[in-house]
């Protein structure tokens, strides 16, 4: 992927730099906050917080070692619901859906309720979507053993706003297609899914070296779909697509080789740009954002990239990789460029932006020191703090999920007031 080089990035390259020796210089401060205590998981009900930023959090009940991925969703009657994955690690089959609600005024969310059984599959980055009818789609990636390329999109319906559930049915058939950003139902009527295709070559294994984005249309409400890649978008994916106030359409894209957020524009939800990079860093991790009333674009990232870590790993999946797997990494495709495993998953951060995205400035919303070297949640040894899902309401109170070390979702309440004063 072509990347433009401004003096904004140059500048920007310079501040990560430095960002990066201040990193090495904090590690030992940092290995001894994490000697202490873990997080209260068991803290269910929101309580007032005031650092790094004013809020209210709780935790949303556990079912599994492992919990990550998180997806809002604000149904047409206030409620609320989250969905993620679970089970002992990421890309193992045991890996399924769970759902919690929370009704409105309420303190809590309901305990997690499995969604998903199919045991011969791992079932990933779960999406929520109310249509316009009413249904709440389900939909979900299904892979086999750490084998992203494998994965297609399945989809459940609810006619009860997630009550209950219809039996799973493929949506998106095509191997190695993954999800994680909501659906989009553009000015015109049509529904966007953004998707990202997981490539490799026969007999080599994924890494995420020749990863694309691309769009999923349908002009009928999800019964015929046609698709379309996003131009040179080799090694952006999860693209997250909204709508700003002249109308037009942004989306921002974390990025595989864990240097930047990138970002594109539309004129019309369809047609799209090339992702060139912001001044975001982005350590191979979720991104998620959001436009609101005011025009202010507001994200949640990792205020990280490659220039922070402190190791790299093989790949996704390098620690639940079969012995019997000889297969070897898959190569580069893009002048040298591969995929970046490892880079810490922290601090969590708010960005905002005035100008659509055009500038950006920043605040830490949770610390830490995101070690992700493993998945590994079942022993306790993942502590990152990534994935977001952001939502706002007719209140415009903002509400954000996110992984928290892998054994649990935290949820996070900030007021308009908050918002509106950074």
């Amino acid at each position: 992927m072509p990347t433009l080089v401004t003096k904004v990035h140059t500048q920007a390259i310079r501040q990560l730099s430095v960002e990066h020796f201040r990193f090495v210089e904090q590690a030992t401060k940092m290995a001894a906050i994490f000697e202490e205590p873990a997080p209260d998981f068991e803290n269910f009900v929101l309580t007032p917080k005031s650092h790094p930023v004013q809020h209210t959090e709780c935790f949303i009940p556990a079912a599994t070692p492992q919990c990550h991925a998180s997806n809002l969703l604000i149904l047409d009657n206030g409620e609320m619901l989250c969905a993620w994955f679970g089970g002992m690690q990421e890309g193992k089959p045991d890996i399924s859906i769970y759902l919690s609600r929370r009704s409105i005024g309420s303190t809590s969310w309901t305990k997690a309720k499995k969604v998903t059984f199919d045991t011969t599959r791992s079932e990933q980055n779960p999406v929520l979507f109310q249509t316009p009818s009413g249904e709440v789609w389900l939909l979900y990636t299904s892979q086999h053993l750490g084998d992203q390329d494998s994965a297609f999109v399945k989809k459940q319906v609810s006619a009860d706003r997630g009550n209950s559930w219809s039996k799973p049915e493929a949506l998106f058939t095509e191997p190695g297609t993954f999800i994680r950003q909501p659906v989009v139902v553009l000015e015109s009527g049509s529904w966007v899914v953004p998707t990202f295709r997981c490539r490799s070559e026969p007999g080599e294994r994924w890494v995420g070296n020749d990863d694309i984005s691309v769009i999923r249309i349908s002009h009928d409400q999800g019964k015929t779909w046609i698709e379309k890649e996003v131009p040179n978008s080799f090694g952006a994916v999860h693209m997250e697509i909204k709508q700003l106030k002249d109308r037009s359409y942004l989306a921002l894209f974390r990025s595989r080789w864990a240097d930047f957020v990138y970002k594109a524009t539309s004129p019309n939800g369809i047609d799209w740009s090339e992702p060139t990079p912001t001044t975001l860093p982005n350590p191979n991790a979720g991104i998620c954002f959001d436009v609101l009333p005011s025009g202010r674009v507001l994200a949640v990232y990792n205020h990280s990239s490659r220039l922070n870590a402190q190791g790299r790993r093989e790949g996704l999946y390098d620690d639940i990789a079969a012995a019997d797997d000889v297969r070897s990494n898959q190569t580069s495709k893009h002048a040298g460029k591969e995929a970046f495993w490892g880079a810490p998953r922290a601090p969590l951060c708010l960005g905002w932006s005035d100008d659509d995205g055009k500038s950006w400035k920043h605040r830490i919303l949770e610390e830490g020191d995101g070690y992700c070297m493993t998945n590994n949640s079942e022993q306790k040894l993942n502590r990152e703090l990534s994935y977001p899902s952001m939502v706002s309401g007719e209140d415009v109170m903002v509400h954000i999920a996110f992984t928290f070390w892998r054994q649990g979702i935290k949820y996070v309440q900030l007021s308009p007031e908050i918002v509106n004063s950074l």
